[in-house]
């Protein structure tokens, strides 16, 4: 009797604790504390480079590059409510942004390269505005993507990045290319494609980021993420310049798999 009613106790005890773990994780993957001003934008943004040139659209900013005809990078803030909407791809294809008088890739350039068209900001994540989506068609948002990667791994993260916005009510977002080796050359008319790609995102008072190679097969997810100061010692660019360099230090130093789900 004695040994029974010691296992039951036991058994209550490890109960009490799983809970107690639980309810530890789910507090611990939402940030409760005072809000941070995370302004997206700002015209001190733009370096003194001919070849680059920002571009405002109704739902995302990017930074073009007119040398290698792509984007730098591109910068967004996405929320809950605007992960889902009426707007759809149907009948939408790349095309010039003819609003803009500058260098631009074109069809020609990717016709038969071997490379897909890839969205840095993805029209998905724009499904709230149908000008906003059309917008994400433009070159001016477009990389020489591996198809495998683009219907792949890239797209599980930018499908994990509407999740996190659902789930702490916004993020922000800053996606683009890397040149490092140049590896694979140019396509068209002098397009650069990329080494890789990155996405860094900061939501919950936390940042993270991520690198995945212009190929078919990566590392998994949490292989793939490094910190955003990782990110920026290999990209070069100062991804979330906007905030005052105390926050910037703080938030970029490291990041946490379990704040993420991953």
């Amino acid at each position: 009797m004695i040994k029974k009613r010691t296992k039951r106790k036991l058994v209550w005890l490890a109960v009490i604790a799983l809970c107690v773990i639980v309810n530890y994780v789910r507090t611990t993957y939402r940030y409760t504390g005072p809000e941070v001003d995370y302004t997206i934008y700002d015209d001190d943004l733009v370096p003194d480079n001919p070849s680059l040139h920002i571009i405002k659209y109704s739902g995302y900013y990017v930074m073009y590059n007119t040398e290698w005809k792509l984007p730098l990078w591109v910068k967004y803030e996405l929320t809950a409510r605007e992960t889902s909407g009426e707007s759809t791809r149907t009948g939408k294809n790349f095309k010039r942004d003819r609003t803009v008088d500058i260098e631009q890739a074109d069809d020609d350039d990717y016709r038969n390269s071997g490379w897909s068209r890839g969205h840095m900001a993805p029209a998905a994540d724009f499904k709230w505005s149908e000008e906003a989506m059309q917008e994400t068609f433009y070159f001016t948002n477009c990389c020489p993507q591996n198809q495998s990667l683009n219907a792949g791994q890239w797209e599980t993260l930018e499908e994990k990045v509407r999740g996190w916005a659902n789930r702490f009510g916004s993020v922000q977002v800053v996606t683009g290319p890397l040149i490092m080796n140049n590896e694979y050359g140019t396509i068209g008319n002098n397009v650069v494609v990329p080494d890789a790609f990155f996405k860094a995102v900061l939501a919950g008072n936390q940042s993270i980021a991520f690198v995945m190679y212009n190929r078919p097969e990566n590392e998994n997810m949490q292989r793939c993420a490094m910190s955003v100061d990782e990110l920026e010692s290999l990209s070069g660019i100062d991804l979330f310049s906007e905030m005052d360099n105390d926050t910037e230090a703080r938030l970029e130093s490291t990041y946490t798999l379990h704040h993420w789900g991953l």
